[in-house]
């Protein structure tokens, strides 16, 4: 098996070059560098014959070809000189995308031997200044995202290679941080640090393989921005010794409450359109799901990390036509997969108990538009939305029916039926029910209001006739 000699180069000049390192240079075989911008490169040239994969970062357009045709050609000179030098920037095990490659990719073709160097990491952890070791993230700005980010760690960026990088980190930053944050940029062999706010990262000029961004910890008392993080303390101070009275007597019953009406509250805010309030709303409602897992971690029954791993669990089960090899050209296909993987998921054995399996705290319309709904998948519905039309003419009969006859019991049993018989003819339109209801309900609540205001008159002194002249009004205001 041939094998590649992998060398850390150090974070400095010659005098960083470890003596294992200068030992193995210096018995000739095939050396190939990763780049020739490190300055021990061209010193080195002086004494051995180098080749670098420069041309390679020009060559290909994307730095995941060039990563992969350094590989393919380490591997294929391995092959033809038995052993060769693979030279690259810093430590091989910080940040070196072809060793990662080489070592988890690779290890069943090649032999790789490692002789490691003074990281650029520890190099630019010295210049930062920064000495609290428990609270640091190192990230590649090639493949982080929003959610890598930790405003409670000090975050090292590596990979930041050029304006086009840093503008493209800059814009995933600013979703998550101030634009003002403090932030550092870091030349590790130049040994220079500069102090600049977020905004201005992309205005930088001085961008290269050795640059490094590291963004400060956001004191906690000091935030405007907070993470899960921050809430789950929050919220563990509330249910503590020195928190919240109220808070600290709650149970899971006694605020069950407070989840269903957040989340009307949040479905009002998207029906006024009200972005504001809706961010608003989406807190409400979060601290309820937080709330309830600090109190099962008090139990020990479970935490906010169960509900995290679970609910992803399930993303992946009931996705198959995204994870899996279930394929879903549409909207329905995918409604389709969702709802088989479910079935399983659930081990409801019969459609019975897929309707048994509708939550009963639902409110009564929506527990009626869900149960229609899953017999409607099994065939139980009406071809078109004429038949449920029908449907609720004829419950309607038979609730008058029942009316003149002052039959209450069968009233409310009839009363009940054309109820549901409404709620499926709202399914075939694709109408929710309790929004159409919530709806009605807000409207009716602006037009008693507008004739309150309107009025001459307390309300107890009007006639209907005058209370029903203003309502009218009220719908062309």
């Amino acid at each position: 098996m041939s094998t590649i000699q992998i060398i850390g180069l150090g974070a400095g000049g010659e005098d960083d070059l470890t003596v294992r390192a200068q030992k193995a240079l210096l018995k000739r075989i095939p050396t190939f560098a990763r780049t020739d911008r490190h300055p021990i490169v061209n010193e080195l040239r002086k004494n051995i014959d180098i080749i670098s994969f420069d041309d390679y970062f020009l060559k290909y357009e994307t730095f995941d070809e060039v990563y992969e045709n350094i590989v393919n050609t380490l591997i294929e000179k391995s092959k033809q000189y038995g052993k060769i030098n693979y030279c690259t920037a810093g430590s091989p095990y910080y940040g070196d995308i072809v060793t990662k490659k080489l070592i988890n990719e690779y290890k069943n073709q090649i032999n790789t031997i490692i002789i490691d160097g003074i990281s650029f990491l520890d190099k630019c952890l010295k210049l930062s200044g920064y000495a609290d070791y428990n609270n640091i993230k190192v990230l590649d700005c090639l493949e982080a995202d929003e959610f890598s980010f930790d405003v409670n760690s000090f975050n090292i960026i590596t990979q930041v290679y050029d304006l086009e990088a840093a503008s493209r980190l800059k814009i995933k930053l600013m979703e998550i941080y101030p634009e003002d944050v403090n932030s550092l940029i870091i030349d590790v062999l130049g040994e220079n640090v500069k102090k600049i706010p977020l905004f201005l990262l992309d205005q930088e000029k001085n961008y290269g393989f050795s640059t490094y961004f590291c963004i400060l910890p956001i004191e906690i008392s000091n935030n405007r921005v907070y993470n899960v993080d921050n809430l789950l303390r929050i919220v563990k101070l509330l249910r503590g010794p020195d928190g919240c009275p109220w808070d600290k007597k709650q149970t899971h019953h006694s605020i069950r409450q407070n989840v269903i009406e957040e989340a009307y509250e949040v479905v009002d805010a998207i029906d006024n359109y009200d972005v504001d309030n809706l961010v608003e709303e989406l807190g409400d409602l979060l601290f309820q799901v937080v709330f309830h897992a600090e109190l099962g971690s008090e139990k020990g029954y479970f935490n906010f990390s169960d509900v995290i791993t679970n609910l992803c669990k399930k993303m992946y089960f009931r996705h198959p036509h995204v994870f899996g090899d279930v394929k879903a050209c549409n909207a329905e296909e995918a409604l389709t997969s969702w709802e088989n993987s479910k079935l399983k998921e659930k081990n409801l054995t019969t459609y019975t108990d897929n309707l048994k399996n509708v939550p009963k705290a639902l409110s009564t319309l929506s527990r009626s538009y869900k149960i229609q709904k899953r017999a409607a998948e099994v065939g139980f519905d009406w071809s078109d939305a004429q038949g449920a039309v029908l449907k609720i003419k004829e419950e309607l009969l038979e609730f008058i029916d029942e009316y003149n006859n002052h039959n209450i019991e069968n009233m409310e049993e009839e009363f009940g039926d054309l109820l549901f018989a409404l709620v499926n003819f709202a399914r075939f339109e694709k109408i929710n029910p309790d929004i159409a209801l919530n709806k009605t309900i807000n409207k009716f609540i602006s037009r008693f209001e507008y004739i309150e205001k309107n009025s001459t008159k307390d309300l107890k002194q009007m006639t209907l006739k005058e209370m029903d002249k203003l309502w009218e009004e009220s719908k062309f205001r």
